[in-house]
């Protein structure tokens, strides 16, 4: 065997965009690496607060972007991800930018997740901040019209502590404002058969959610580990 050479790292098939913050990450908090059952390489894009990225539609931060997703790739990234669904905006950019495969939010599930359901139902999205999540966010991750939206705006904890980005979070109320607001999204919307949760921050609540709706419940943690399994297929004996 003759190995080929190229990267500064190997077996880190998946680079990830991070935003630049100092809110608690949990375990299950793509930002937290135990997360992960693969190695991920991390790059935090400096001045791209939660704030700015949320709530001011990432306003002046693309070059930024960019430059740390090639950087990511030169160090022996095969893919881009990042932990803000707010970033489907940059995914047309990024993907240009590196060449290789990006997916830039977790709101790209809802059409695949839409395609599993039975006839009559749908998926539902659920974010941190409906106010600020637009119709361009949207589309650019080709979420269909009419989806509903659920959110965590105006609950006790979740939002607040990360778009503010606080340092100490009480994970008990922010897990009750996640399935609060799962249930009152699919309460008011029977058809909804299954929930994409938008907000990678989100996804140590999935299994919560999950048992409080009774509904399939897909995050950027099952998104991603989908990415990854095709940029580095297991191999099988025989």
């Amino acid at each position: 065997m003759i190995a080929t050479g190229g990267k500064s790292v190997y077996g880190a098939s998946v680079g990830i965009l991070m935003l630049e913050a100092r809110f608690p990450r949990i375990s299950g908090d793509m930002g937290n690496a135990t997360s992960w059952l693969f190695p991920v390489l991390y790059k935090v894009v400096r001045d791209a607060s939660p704030t700015r990225v949320v709530r001011n539609q990432a306003k002046g931060l693309l070059p930024a972007f960019k430059d740390a997703a090639q950087d990511l790739v030169a160090d022996g990234a095969d893919g881009i991800t990042t932990n803000c669904g707010f970033l489907s905006l940059f995914q047309n950019d990024l993907a240009a930018a590196v060449g290789v495969p990006v997916a830039a939010s977790s709101l790209m599930q809802v059409a695949i997740v839409n395609a599993t359901l039975p006839p009559g139902k749908q998926a539902g999205i659920l974010t941190i901040s409906a106010s600020t999540l637009t119709k361009a966010h949207l589309t650019a991750a080709g979420v269909p019209d009419g989806t509903p939206i659920g959110t965590t705006e105006g609950g006790r904890e979740f939002t607040r502590v990360i778009l503010g980005d606080e340092m100490h979070l009480d994970v008990e109320a922010a897990r009750a404002d996640n399935v609060e607001a799962a249930q009152a999204l699919v309460g008011t919307h029977p058809q909804i058969g299954a929930l994409v949760l938008e907000c990678t921050n989100m996804t140590p609540y999935a299994a919560d959610i999950q048992t409080a709706t009774g509904l399939p419940v897909y995050s950027m943690a099952s998104f991603v580990q989908w990415f990854q399994s095709g940029l580095a297929p297991p191999r099988y004996p025989g």
